[in-house]
This record gives structure tokens, sequence and C-alpha cells, in this order.
């Protein structure tokens, strides 16, 4: 299905975090599941790093690399192009508000995107609201 074709109000970016609860079957993996459900999700290039690298840093196995790949087949891959980057140096440079690179870059991809970001890591995102990121986590989270 064609992006264009895809409502502004079905669409959501995941965080790294909520991928590794479902990757995991961690408990809060069943509250994000209906915040998930019936949606086109997208995660940013920056999160696919992130599970990369921790796949790396914990060793794991062949078969927990299988489970991973098979769960990304969910999820659209949103690239970095010029207005990624753009937001990512906006929110870089924001007085009084230091952000790791790979949150920066997060919240860059669901702004460049015009969509929703969904992270149960609120506090960590909450500043960018007033520049126009919406975000979702599970209504006891906020």
């Amino acid at each position: 299905m064609s992006q264009s074709l895809i409502s502004l109000t079905n669409r959501r970016v995941v965080d790294t975090c909520v991928v590794s609860y479902l990757l995991k079957n961690h408990t809060l993996a069943q509250q994000y599941g209906p915040l998930l459900e019936g949606k086109s999700l997208g995660l940013s290039f920056m999160s696919i790093a992130e599970l990369f690298r921790w796949s790396i840093e914990r060793g794991w196995g062949a078969k927990k690399m299988q489970l991973l790949e098979t769960m990304l087949k969910n999820y659209v891959i949103l690239s970095c192009d010029d207005k990624t980057c753009w937001y990512w140096a906006k929110i870089s440079a924001i007085k009084g508000h230091p952000m790791p690179c790979g949150d920066a870059w997060i919240a860059a991809t669901a702004l460049r995107y015009n969509t929703p970001l969904i992270t149960h890591n609120v506090k960590d995102f909450e500043h960018l609201k007033e520049k126009g990121l919406s975000l979702i986590t599970v209504p006891n989270e906020r």
C-alpha cells in the first residue's frame, strides 16, 4: 500500500523500547499491543541500528536473531533523508534539553513523517511536544 493512501491517523513510529518489549514478550508488550493493532507501523533507521547493536552486545544466538528479523517484517523502515537531518539538527540544538543521539534521530523521524511516536519513555521526548511531536504510551504511564 502506498504511503499516500495511509491516513495520518493510522500511522505510528514505534520507539525501540516498545519493540524490545514485544521481542522479549515483556509484560508491557500486552499493554502496547492494542496501540499497535491495525496501524501502519514504522521504525526509524536508528531503532534498527539500536536493535542490531543490542544483539551484538548481548551475544544473541541465531534463534533470537531470526525472531528479530521476522518481527521487523511488520514495520516499514523509515530511512534518513535531508528533511530528517534538519529535524535532528533542530532537536539537538534545543538549549536546556540535551538528548541522546539515538533518541533525537527517532524523534526526528517521527516529526519528519508527521507521525505519532509510540514510546514508553515519554519523559525523554515530552519537551518536543511544543515542536509538534505527538506521543502515545500506555495510559497508566502518562
